[in-house]
């Protein structure tokens, strides 16, 4: 279930950092391109972020740790934005997906990804009373 949440708060993520047009991300939905087919399209590319950051993301974080410690955690950023960016490569495969143009701005996107799924983790997480 957990992932599941996790995937939606993604593709939510994914889709407003997509209305950004100066970032150069974008979804391209599968034909025939409507609402329903981009709605899908982004959580299918959540879903793949997801995996990615799960699997992929945490092998380099451990491997990275030496760098987190001597950057502060600001490395955290580069390797999110990888991972933004490695999830878009994934996805070029077909002709439909996410697309980042330029690595910089994915470093922004993933900053603002990370930011609203902070922001909605805080407000859908049970409180403990």
């Amino acid at each position: 279930m957990g992932f599941l949440i996790r995937v939606v708060i993604n593709a939510f993520a994914i889709g407003v950092v997509t209305l950004i047009p100066a970032l150069q991300v974008s979804v391209i939905p599968f034909p025939p391109g409507e609402t329903l087919q981009l709605i899908l399209t982004l959580l299918i590319v959540a879903a793949i972020f997801a995996l990615v950051n799960t699997i992929i993301g945490t092998v380099i974080k451990v491997l990275a740790f030496p760098l987190y410690i001597l950057t502060l955690g600001l490395i955290g950023l580069l390797i999110n934005a990888f991972l933004l960016w490695l999830t878009a490569w994934f996805t070029s495969f077909w002709n439909w997906g996410l697309r980042v143009e330029d690595f910089w701005w994915g470093v922004v996107a993933a900053i603002i990804i990370t930011l609203i799924n902070w922001v909605v983790g805080i407000v859908i997480r049970p409180r403990k009373d």
